[in-house]
């Protein structure tokens, strides 16, 4: 994708953006909104200590996007420099990068088209620079996987597979500081397949829901992909269309970075939250499925996993969080379960325990169901897998699969979300999950401690 970068001048502006009181066709059918200029509300990416991404989607292409950045007592703040965007021919979409911000910092983010306001103001934080400072703060994040949009017109025919919208409002209700989004986040549709316009009107007519809208400006949003957001069910490298793929996933995702230089191609990517380490896996690009009881048969590929173990060895966090598309430590070997690649995935985890890497926390999801799995390596290594899925799609009760792994009480057949609360000072970082159904309620929670990993999570409290 070509950008444009420009350095935008700074005024103060009161803007409009989507609402719930006015509906526009252009954006699909659920999408309500007041402004013209843009198909759905701006998207926080990431945001680090000094900078912040800032996704948009306007309702035609090659349209220049610009911002403001306005300071807590609502003036410019003429340190920030702003990299506006020209949006992209066949996606409308473009990704604003605004640096030299100050750390711990809130600052509201104005949108401008010309000298047109086009959206309310858009609230950001940096992150603390807390090191060597203070102990880390305490913060929350949510994650889930699998939303399936109802589009009757291209569905397959027979009961709607996409429901309960509204789980996006009560996320949006636990005002996170971070979403982290775990695959099939679009379903591309046999419509889809065949065309890059295909993939174009996929992800804007899951983009521009209505009931999503809040949440895309609650917090910073990360991703990665699955097969549904790659291309047909269960696909891998050998998917014809895998650029258009990665073209449209950096098209409507404002991650830092895409691949590893010199070392892993694909979606791969990193982010450091607070404290937290967060690795961000690609299981399609390197996937191979033929052949699944040889040698041959691959998810994640040698050097992506090279680069993983090596990573994951020089990270300091007190939890390593990897996040990749399909289950990892489950044990039952169905479906796209990692399971199915026995010699990678035995590898990937006696590194692991060879490496005497402690605190990782694979985020999987896929299987329309949510459970906590958890394994012990033969050298002391504690791996758990939190599978937290679906959101919207349809959700399935999986308790009589033969994971051995799984924690009991935590399998979940209904659509849900994931939130992950971190508290204590560096030293003694516990993470506690709550799995929380489309209303917010709480369905189950439990603790992972930090200190003494090896010991203090064996018999954690339920």
């Amino acid at each position: 994708m070509t950008r444009t970068y420009l350095t935008i001048g700074f005024s103060a502006l009161l803007i409009h953006a989507c609402t719930p009181n006015q509906s526009n066709s252009t954006c699909g059918p659920q999408c309500q909104k007041t402004t013209t200029e843009l198909a759905c509300n701006p998207m926080i990416g990431h945001v680090s200590m000094r900078s912040a991404n800032i996704w948009v989607q306007t309702e035609t292409g090659e349209q220049t996007i610009a911002a403001v950045v306005l300071d807590s007592a609502g003036q410019a703040f003429d340190q920030a420099v702003v990299r506006g965007v020209t949006t992209h021919p066949v996606f409308r979409t473009g990704t604003l990068e605004i640096g030299m911000l100050e750390p711990g910092t809130s600052y509201q983010v104005v949108l401008k088209s010309g000298q047109r306001e086009i959206s309310k103001p858009l609230s950001i934080r940096t992150q603390p620079l807390w090191d060597f400072r203070t102990d880390p703060p305490a913060f929350e994040m949510l994650t889930g996987s699998c939303a399936f949009i109802n589009e009757p017109e291209y569905d397959r025919p027979g009961t709607p597979y996409g429901g309960e919208y509204e789980i996006f409002e009560s996320m949006a209700a636990e005002q996170p500081d971070v979403m982290l989004w775990l695959g099939d986040n679009v379903y591309l549709r046999e419509v889809d397949f065949h065309s890059i316009d295909g993939y174009a009107h996929r992800y804007s007519h899951m983009r521009s829901t209505a009931e999503l809208q809040d949440l895309l400006a609650a917090c910073p949003h990360y991703a990665i992909w699955d097969d549904h957001d790659f291309g047909p069910n269960d696909c891998d490298r050998s998917w014809v269309h895998k650029d258009w793929a990665q073209d449209a996933f950096e098209a409507f995702w404002a991650n830092p970075s895409y691949g590893v230089p010199d070392m892993v191609d694909g979606i791969v990517s990193y982010f450091r939250f607070v404290d937290m380490d967060y690795f961000l896996l690609d299981n399609r690009s390197f996937r191979v499925n033929s052949g699944i009881q040889t040698s041959e048969a691959q998810m994640l590929g040698e050097p992506q996993i090279e680069w993983l173990i090596e990573a994951l060895r020089n990270s300091r966090a007190p939890f390593k969080f990897v996040a990749v598309g399909g289950q990892v430590v489950s044990d039952a070997a169905i479906y796209e379960n990692f399971a199915q690649f026995p010699e990678e995935r035995t590898r990937l985890l006696q590194r692991i325990d060879e490496e005497g890497i402690d605190g990782v926390v694979f985020l999987t999801g896929d299987r329309h169901n949510t459970e906590l799995s958890r394994v012990e390596m033969p050298k002391g290594a504690l791996i758990y897998d939190l599978t937290a899925s679906p959101l919207t799609s349809r959700s399935y009760d999986h308790t009589d699969e033969p994971n051995s792994n799984r924690i009991a009480g935590t399998m979940v057949g209904e659509r849900n979300y994931a939130k992950l609360s971190f508290s204590g000072p560096r030293k003694g970082r516990v993470c506690d999950i709550t799995i929380h159904n489309v209303k917010g309620e709480v369905l189950w929670t439990h603790r992972l401690n930090a200190k003494n990993w090896r010991t203090a999570n064996v018999n954690p409290r339920p």
